[in-house]
C-alpha cells in the first residue's frame, strides 16, 4: 500500500482527496521509488484545482516532481538504496505523479543526485530550481556574460525567479528583480542577490513594440505581455529565455527587438528536456546553491495540507517553494543527514 493525493472527476469538476491505495495500481516502469519529499507548483496548483486542463486521463495521482530512494531497479543504471530525482516528463498529467510515497517509474525519467545534494534538499530545489538552471544555462551558452549589464528575472516571488536570481548572483550578474509585491519582498529578494527589486506594474500593461533599453537579457516566467514589453527593452543582442506563462499563454509582440536589434527569443522546456542536459543542470545546482539560499526558499507542509497548499499558491499566498514531506519519520532522518 502507498498513500497519496488521489484527483478524480466528477460533474462538479475536480476532487482531491488524500487514500491509501494498492502498490498494483502503480504505473509501469523500469524502478520504484519510496518518495521521501515532492513539492507544489504552479502545474500542481491547477491540477488539483482543476483550474486548467492539465490533467489528461483520471484517476490522477498530481505532482511533477519528486525526489527519493530506490526501492527496486530492474535497469542496471540504478540500485537499490540510491537517491534519485524526477522532473516532468508528464507525471502528474497523464502519468502517476510524485505527491505519493511511492511511484513506479521508467529508468530513463530519473536522474542519480550529485554528492552533495540529498533528497529533501533536490525538492527544496525541485523543478523551480531546475528550470531556472536550464534558463541560466541557456543565457551563458548564448554568449551573455556578467559585464554586459543588468539582467531581469521576471517573477521573483515565485520558484523559478528567486533560483534564478541566486544562481545569476552567484555567477556574477548583476540581478533586477520583478514582482508584484516589491515592498514585501525586497529583503528577501536582496538577500538571493537582486541588487534593484522593481515593481511589475509597469510590465503588465500592452507596451509599445521599441522601449528604451536597459536589459542585457532576463529569464521570464510570466509570459503576456510581461514578456512582450520585457523583449521590447532589451538591449542590442539580448537574450531573453522564457519558461512560464503566469499571466497568460498569448505574446502579443512585434517582430522589432529581434529584426531592429537582434534580440534573441530562447524557448525553456524542462518537462521534456533531455537527460544529458538535465544531469548537467543537477550537478551545476549542486555546487551553485548554498544551504542557506536554498532554505530562504521553502517552506515545509505535509500531504494532508497540499490542497490548501495549492489555494494558496494560486491565490498568490506563497512566496518561494513548497515543499512536502511523504513520511515524518523519513523526513526527520533525511533532514538530520
Amino acid at each position: 500500500m502507498f498513500k497519496a493525493l488521489w484527483l478524480e472527476k466528477t460533474e462538479s469538476g475536480t476532487t482531491a482527496s488524500v487514500r491509501d491505495l494498492e502498490d498494483a495500481l502503480l504505473d509501469a516502469g523500469d524502478v520504484t521509488i519510496r518518495i521521501e519529499w515532492s513539492t507544489l507548483n504552479y502545474k500542481d496548483g491547477l491540477a488539483i484545482l482543476g483550474s486548467s486542463p492539465v490533467v489528461r486521463k483520471f484517476p490522477m495521482v498530481p505532482g511533477i516532481d519528486f525526489a527519493g530512494v530506490v526501492e527496486k531497479s530492474d535497469d542496471p543504471r540504478f540500485t537499490a538504496g540510491q537517491h534519485v530525482v524526477m522532473n516532468g516528463w508528464g507525471h502528474g498529467e497523464t502519468a502517476f505523479g510524485g505527491l505519493a510515497t511511492r511511484a513506479r517509474v521508467p529508468a530513463g525519467h530519473l536522474v542519480a543526485l550529485p554528492e552533495g545534494i540529498d533528497t529533501r534538499t533536490a525538492m527544496a530545489i525541485g523543478t523551480a530550481g531546475y528550470t531556472a538552471m536550464l534558463c541560466v544555462l541557456a543565457l551563458e551558452r548564448l554568449g551573455v556574460q556578467p559585464s554586459q549589464g543588468e539582467v531581469l528575472v521576471t517573477g521573483a516571488g515565485g520558484g523559478v525567479g528567486g533560483f534564478a536570481i541566486a544562481l545569476l548572483a552567484a555567477r556574477g550578474f548583476q540581478v533586477v528583480a520583478s514582482t508584484g509585491r516589491p515592498d514585501e519582498q525586497r529583503g528577501r529578494l536582496r538577500r538571493l542577490g537582486a541588487s534593484e527589486v522593481v515593481a511589475r506594474d509597469g510590465l503588465m500593461q500592452p507596451g509599445k513594440p521599441l522601449q528604451k533599453e536597459r536589459w542585457a537579457a532576463a529569464i521570464d516566467s510570466v509570459g503576456s505581455h510581461t514578456l512582450a514589453n520585457v523583449c521590447a527593452q532589451m538591449r542590442y543582442r539580448g537574450v531573453v529565455t522564457a519558461c512560464g506563462l503566469a499571466q497568460g499563454m498569448d505574446f502579443s509582440a512585434s517582430v522589432a527587438p529581434f529584426i531592429l536589434r537582434g534580440v534573441t527569443l530562447a524557448g525553456i522546456d524542462s518537462v521534456m528536456a533531455p537527460l544529458a542536459e538535465r544531469q548537467i543542470a543537477w550537478s551545476q545546482l549542486a555546487v551553485g546553491l548554498g544551504r542557506g539560499v536554498v532554505e530562504d526558499m521553502v517552506s515545509e507542509i505535509g500531504l494532508d495540507d497540499v490542497v490548501q497548499g495549492a489555494r494558496d499558491l494560486m491565490d498568490g499566498k506563497v512566496a518561494g517553494r513548497l515543499l512536502v514531506r511523504m513520511d515524518e519519520e523519513e523526513a526527520t532522518a533525511c533532514w538530520q543527514r
